[in-house]
């Protein structure tokens, strides 16, 4: 979890890689539900709509059993409190924390994502991270600082926490913090 742009998505693909787990991408699943991009239904129903719909897939993607899974959830899925309980409770989170300017720097040219559709992108930036930081970090079992490392650094760091709070059994310590292997 983490701010627009955080990198979750990119990140989330490469960790599941790594631990030979099934990824998804709460918006996306929420895009195949409303037959739209989330931009457009935001324009047409509000965000307290869309943020109703990302609640009920957040508590159905979060209760399936079965093979591991690597869920990245949208920005803002811990404003709800039912979110951030389903979250904490049911799997183990992990914060990509990045500054607002970091996000900027990555985000600036973005025309996809509907809250930072704004005449100042950074001052809008700074307001999420206000607001989420605190939540994100309650919610957060393990934080990772993004800054500039790449995603196989990310993914190494990520993996090295969960190796240290014993939740990568079947790994031994070489192979949870071993590089990728080439595709």
């Amino acid at each position: 979890m983490g701010l627009p742009g955080g990198g979750k998505s990119t990140v989330g693909r490469q960790l599941a890689r790594r631990l030979g787990a099934r990824f998804l991408d709460a918006d996306i699943v929420l895009e195949e539900r409303i037959g739209m991009p989330i931009r457009a239904y935001f324009e047409q129903h509000g965000e307290a709509a869309f943020r109703d719909l990302e609640e009920q897939v957040i508590d159905e993607l979060t209760r399936e059993g079965g093979a591991p899974l690597v869920l990245a959830t949208g920005g803002g899925s811990v404003l709800r409190p039912a979110n951030r309980a389903c979250l904490h409770e049911r799997t183990t989170v992990i914060y990509l924390r990045s500054t607002p300017e970091e996000l900027y720097r990555r985000l600036r040219h973005d025309t996809q994502r509907p809250l930072l559709q704004v005449a100042d992108p950074l001052a809008k930036l700074r307001e999420l991270y206000d607001q989420r930081h605190p939540l994100y970090d309650e919610v957060a079992h393990h934080r990772v600082d993004t800054g500039r490392p790449s995603v196989s650094t990310l993914v190494n760091m990520i993996m090295m926490q969960m190796d240290m709070a014993g939740l990568l059994p079947a790994l031994g310590h070489d192979a949870a913090v071993s590089p990728d292997p080439a595709p």
